[in-house]
């Protein structure tokens, strides 16, 4: 079954990263107040990035991966700025040289 990874912006800003196996339905229950916590005390949110895969376990996977990410990493990826993603994957320690 096919699976999706998704960014949204939420009306304060703030980006939330989740998976589904239905992106349209999902997106209607998270503007419709029945979505995560994050998102229903911050609409409307608008879908801002998708990845599409072929089994839903592999969009949950990746969605925890990019959930862990920096807001600038998720905005290079959301912007398509993929030759900025490996320098944003850098941890602060590593910068410190």
């Amino acid at each position: 079954m096919r699976g999706w990874m998704y960014i949204l912006e939420c009306a304060d800003g703030s980006y939330y990263t989740g998976s589904t196996k239905n992106l349209e339905q999902r997106l209607f229950q998270h503007n419709s107040g029945e979505g995560a916590n994050h998102t229903k005390n911050r609409l409307p949110v608008k879908l801002v990035y998708y990845e599409v895969f072929q089994r839903i376990d592999e969009a949950f996977y990746r969605e925890k991966q990019v959930q862990k990410w920096s807001r600038k990493k998720k905005e290079a990826l959301i912007n398509s700025q993929n030759d900025k993603l490996p320098e944003l994957a850098k941890a602060y320690r590593d910068l410190k040289k």
